[in-house]
């Protein structure tokens, strides 16, 4: 069973920057990064869930929705097996609980944006809000 847990969100001014961190963790040794794929969604209130990023298992990959390209950044520690997503220049509209899941993906060289039940694990969220 893979934990995921969420950290790092919070309240920023439009324009501000977030950093969110998800850090991964399992009971056996194929727990690392390098056995998946991780991704970011997001849920507002009355509005559809939505892929925001996501990053393959060996890192060369990484994928943005159109709403946050150019604006948000994915990377990883294997180290501290952690995924980041760097949010910058935050509109109110990037307002939701974000999300972060992984899917068994040993090695894979890419990855799909979360959605539609393609990510077998998820976090419990954390809420980011966008306000002056």
């Amino acid at each position: 069973q893979l934990q995921l847990v969420e950290s790092g969100g919070g309240l920023v001014q439009p324009g501000g920057s977030l950093s969110l961190s998800c850090a991964v963790s399992g009971s056996t040794l194929d727990s690392t990064l390098d056995y998946y794929n991780i991704g970011w969604f997001r849920q507002a209130p009355g509005k559809e869930r939505e892929g925001v990023s996501c990053i393959c298992a060996t890192g060369i990959m990484s994928k943005f929705t159109d709403s946050v390209n150019g604006r948000f950044a994915i990377s990883r520690d294997k180290v501290a097996n952690t995924v980041y997503l760097r949010m910058n220049n935050l509109k109110p509209e990037d307002t939701a609980s974000y999300f972060c899941a992984a899917n068994w993906e040993p090695f894979s060289n890419f990855c799909v944006l979360p959605g539609n039940g393609r990510y077998k694990y998820r976090g419990q969220g954390i809420q980011v809000t966008v306000s002056s």
